[in-house]
């Protein structure tokens, strides 16, 4: 991702239930969906215990617009009646970054 900042973060952190037939599927049509909305600057996924997914906005009208996606509400209604015990999302503005690379 080659964008300066500021821009935005949505956090999700999630635990998953025992119930995660299609997930998988599901994972990967909506980071293909996000990647086409409007605003959406990309994203770094972690899963082991926890499950943390960071997706970058332009800003939070972008991330109204991909809540309130048809497809993406879908995905979010059988998340929780089906593969998450709990999960949390933060949104936060990213005012500054720096990094190392060797």
């Amino acid at each position: 991702m080659n964008t300066k900042p500021p821009y935005y973060a949505v956090i999700f952190i999630s635990k998953q239930s025992e119930a995660i037939e299609g997930y998988s599927e599901m994972s990967k049509k909506m980071e293909e969906l996000a990647t086409q909305q409007h605003g959406y600057l990309g994203m770094n996924t972690a899963r082991d215990e926890v499950g943390i997914t960071v997706s970058y906005w332009k800003n939070l009208e972008a991330i109204k617009q991909w809540k309130a996606n048809s497809e993406h509400l879908m995905a979010q209604q059988k998340g929780r009646e089906q593969w998450y015990n709990w999960y949390n999302v933060k949104i936060c503005k990213v005012e500054r970054e720096y990094g190392f690379e060797n």
